[in-house]
């Protein structure tokens, strides 16, 4: 672990505060690294973020220490979009999106990824 880069939980942070339950979430998984919330200013029918539990400020911060954590991520996507409501691919389907450093849009400075999906018109995207 990189100390100036992240560490397991920082108190400053909203999403370190809402994977520890701190701050009240609508919870959509959590194990013991990763946790997924729905998005509280959804842009898609189905808007939910996906978060290490660990603070990883962005994907500028992401190295090959990271890669079994980012896989597993990636991984459970498929499912939760299908259980949150999305509908099958090739038909339905859902976006990722992940923001980084300021010119990205990134917002929130804990890496993150949006997952949206359902019928459209979204709201945006």
């Amino acid at each position: 672990m990189n100390a100036i880069n992240e560490t397991p939980h920082d108190p400053n942070c909203i999403f370190c505060k809402i994977a520890a339950k701190q701050i009240p979430s609508g919870v959509v998984y959590e194990d013991e690294e990763i946790f997924a919330f729905h998005d509280i200013n959804p842009w898609a029918p189905v808007h939910f973020l996906l978060i290490p539990k660990m603070h990883i400020p962005s994907m500028a911060h992401v190295g090959p220490d990271h890669a079994a954590l980012l896989g597993r991520m990636m991984a459970l996507v498929p499912k939760l979009a299908l259980e949150q409501g999305c509908n099958p691919y090739p038909e339905g389907g859902y976006r990722m999106v992940t923001n980084t450093g300021r010119e990205g849009g990134q917002e929130v400075q804990h890496l993150h990824f949006h997952v949206m999906g359902g019928p459209r018109p979204w709201l945006r995207g």
